[in-house]
């Protein structure tokens, strides 16, 4: 995988490709016939969309500003990405799409740079702390695993209403179910730079036949649908919503007196008042319309005579 970003960003290190040309030392890494997904331009479409959730998970770790974005796809098989990578330690988080499999992986030099950011440290560590997979190390590579999963369902969400989850940690791929090294997947890199720092990178890789069945929507454009609205919460809504209760009210009458007068008042003065044949009715501080004062069954009451407000 060519490691530079689809939007130009200058000042980052774009790292080391990960693809099978890196492995073999050059030449194209799988022939395009591998996959059935065309050019490929709608799933990089959804991983553009998903950086965006990536960048706002990882933010929730180092509380700082946070740069991400998507790196071009590779296709190629799980033994040449593997080859790729070296015998550096890895953490493959599998993820599961629709119960079917998908892997993310993290370099564990990048998992003690995030420890430490967490806890407040500069994220400067020795590289020496990164040879092996601590408590606190599996518990944040599951929280990354399961915010990745949420930027993943949120990104597929106007193709495909895809389910994500995310599975307990391994630390070979050779330990994943369900994907073998001979394996073909489609590899994407998510690359993140706190501020200026240079960018880490977090590689989601589908396998094929975990894509297989959105193969029609991934050979098309990506148009945004609206989401089916579920009838129970529709109704529940307009049902909360019509029970909402407003203030009605009415002014009969606004007299005026002078300051002289007011300071004279007393108890049993009266002050005069006189209004027309139709008064204001207000709602909600929202004027309706009009009415005539009269009276209810023995209460004092006003009949709607003209809306002039938002119900005319």
């Amino acid at each position: 995988m060519v490691n530079t970003p689809a939007s130009l960003e200058t000042g980052f290190d774009t790292g080391t490709p990960i693809g099978a040309a890196a492995a073999l030392g050059g030449g194209p890494a799988t022939p395009a016939k591998l996959h059935p997904f065309g050019d490929l331009h709608t799933l990089q479409h959804l991983s553009a969309r998903a950086a965006r959730g990536v960048r706002q998970a990882f933010e929730g770790y180092w509380r700082a500003e946070t740069r991400a974005w998507a790196e071009p796809l590779e296709v190629l098989r799980l033994a040449d990405y593997r080859a790729a990578r070296g015998d550096k330690l890895t953490a493959w988080l599998p993820l599961s799409m629709d119960g079917r499999p998908a892997l993310c992986v993290l370099d564990s030099q990048f998992v003690v740079e995030i420890i430490d950011l967490f806890f407040g440290g500069t994220g400067d560590v020795s590289p020496m702390l990164a040879l092996e997979f601590t408590p606190a190390a599996d518990v944040i590579v599951a929280r990354v695993a399961k915010g990745m999963a949420r930027a993943l369902e949120t990104a597929w969400e106007p193709l495909a209403r895809a389910r994500f989850a995310a599975e307990p940690c391994e630390l070979g791929s050779s330990m994943i179910p369900g994907v073998e090294g001979d394996e073909v997947v489609i590899a994407t890199r998510f690359a993140i730079a706190r501020g200026t720092a240079k960018p880490a990178f977090v590689d989601i890789l589908y396998p094929v036949a975990t894509l297989k069945p959105h193969t029609v929507a991934l050979t098309g454009k990506v148009v945004a649908k609206p989401a089916e609205v579920d009838a129970e919460w529709r109704t529940q809504l307009t049902r909360a919503a019509m029970a909402v209760r407003l203030p009605v009210r009415s002014v009969l009458a606004e007299p005026t007196i002078t300051l002289s007068r007011l300071m004279d008042l007393k108890e049993g003065d009266v002050i005069p008042i006189s209004f027309g044949a139709d008064v204001p009715i207000v709602i909600g501080g929202v004027a309706l319309g009009l009415g005539t004062v009269g009276t209810s069954n023995g209460r004092a009451a006003i009949r709607i005579s003209k809306f002039e407000g938002p119900l005319q």
